[in-house]
């Protein structure tokens, strides 16, 4: 599938060093990758890099539409032979990969038919599978920082729901996390009215606010269940 746009926004850079950042979703999603593994939107790679270095993964497939990063992650990942990049969307890919597990982190908000996305990553997991997601929530703190970053949306509990449900998935579980990251993003994009994040902003809420999210939250990290599993993101 050759891919039909080229990523020209900011934010993957500006949180490419966000260590904690990963780190805290990396250990939410760790009790559920599977052996094998699917992110889409990977990006220039970073989320992936954190999957392959802190859980089992035996073969990961990373899908990405934006034909100015593939090379990137191929590069990035050249000589591991867990790793098979492949350009295109997840609605398209041919032939359809089965695998354990779905990872998308901040994809979800920039797919105009979301309810058509989560259909086809139902189809492409085995019986048991897990779709993991990382996505914005409250529709009130969308600002001009989601319409820079193409977000057709932000995401209600009950909408999110409703649409996981629609497309397949029996069993739910929607958590919020990084509360402190609400303030943050309402005061840079609704009050500042920004349209991009500074790399040296992000490197401080990662270094001083994220640990304290992270201490609090991974301990209330449940067991593994079937069908679904989905994270609200909160980021300034």
């Amino acid at each position: 599938m050759i891919s039909r746009f080229s990523y020209s926004g900011t934010e993957l850079d500006a949180l490419a060093g966000a260590r904690n950042y990963y780190g805290a979703i990396i250990e939410h999603f760790r009790p559920y990758v599977g052996r094998c593994t699917l992110e889409v939107g990977a990006g220039i790679g970073t989320f992936s890099d954190h999957v392959l270095r802190n859980t089992e993964v035996e073969a990961m497939t990373l899908v990405e539409p934006a034909e100015n990063n593939l090379p990137v992650l191929r590069e990035r990942f050249r000589g591991d032979e867990r790793v098979e990049v492949r350009g295109g969307y997840l609605e398209e890919l041919s032939p359809a990969p089965v695998v354990d597990s779905i990872v998308a982190v901040n994809v979800l908000e920039h797919v105009e038919d979301d309810a058509r996305f989560l259909r086809a990553a139902l189809q492409l997991l085995r019986p048991g599978g897990h779709l993991l997601l990382f996505i914005p929530a409250i529709e009130q703190i969308y600002g001009s920082l989601d319409e820079a970053f193409g977000h057709f949306r932000r995401y209600t509990k009950r909408v999110l729901d409703r649409r996981l449900r629609e497309a397949g998935f029996t069993e739910v579980r929607l958590r919020y996390t990084n509360w402190p990251g609400v303030i943050s993003w309402f005061v840079v994009g609704r009050v500042l009215r920004r349209r991009t994040i500074k790399p040296r902003d992000v490197e401080l809420y990662d270094r001083v606010v994220m640990p304290l999210v992270r201490a609090a939250e991974v301990a209330n990290v449940t067991t593994p269940f079937s069908r679904g599993r989905v994270f609200w993101s909160f980021w300034l």
